[in-house]
């Protein structure tokens, strides 16, 4: 109970700061620094340890696929990466909030409309244009938090694919464990312990066409979940 309100306490007047500041200061190449810091405040107020192996992944740019348990999975992401711009695909209602949704605009974020199909597409391009200036787009398959990540991985969407493939990148897997026990999809309160996240080797994009998408995304699903299997035995 205590940490779960020391969380509260310390991550809430965080976010509302780090929104204001990237609203004000939009272009400021301290906004990346400040970014950082919240991440890693994030993951100390939470009682997190990461436990992290990267070495499938190089340095060049990607699109990376992660699957998705908790809202701590921004942070964590953030933390993981600290030298990549990152620019997390995440649903139009975030973009809608005061303040944090403009400091998610001008972080480089796209947001994605499901209830129409035209500004989807739209979202589509936005992703590719994102990529083209050196952000490594994040996009989370499964499409939202999964309620029951000890289940397995939750079915991926095809926009996503689609998405990953308009960008041209190498699209590198990414598995995160543990955030689902640390702050659970529709519950506030947060349980210290330990996070993996593992990068699995890229997918690359000259593979597939759009016309593959359903193939890519079986691929895809295949790979990280015998990944996820394997950190959750471990």
């Amino acid at each position: 109970m205590l940490r779960t309100l020391y969380f509260h306490l310390r991550f809430i007047p965080a976010s509302l700061i780090y929104s204001t500041a990237t609203v004000v200061m939009r272009n400021s190449p301290n906004l990346k620094w400040g970014e950082r810091r919240w991440a890693a405040s994030a993951i100390d107020a939470a009682g997190l340890r990461l436990e992290t192996d990267l070495s499938a992944m190089d340095d060049g740019p990607c699109v990376i696929m992660a699957n998705h348990q908790s809202n701590l999975d921004i942070p964590v992401l953030v933390n993981v990466f600290p030298g990549r711009r990152i620019g997390f695909v995440a649903k139009q209602s975030l973009f809608e909030i005061p303040i944090f949704g403009k400091a998610m605009l001008a972080s480089g974020h796209v947001p994605i409309d499901r209830s129409n199909r035209r500004r989807a597409m739209k979202s589509l391009d936005n992703a590719a244009k994102a990529a083209a200036r050196g952000v490594t787009v994040v996009i989370f398959p499964e499409g939202t938090r999964n309620p029951d990540p000890s289940a397995g991985l939750q079915e991926f969407k095809i926009g996503g694919m689609i998405m990953a493939l308009k960008c041209g990148l190498p699209v590198v897997p990414v598995i995160i464990h543990g955030t689902g026990t640390a702050l659970p999809k529709g519950s506030g309160r947060v349980k210290p312990g330990v996070v993996r996240v593992r990068a699995l080797p890229a997918l690359s994009p000259s593979d597939y066409t759009l016309k593959d998408r359903e193939r890519f995304r079986d691929d895809l699903f295949k790979v990280m979940s015998e990944a996820w299997q394997e950190l959750a035995r471990g």
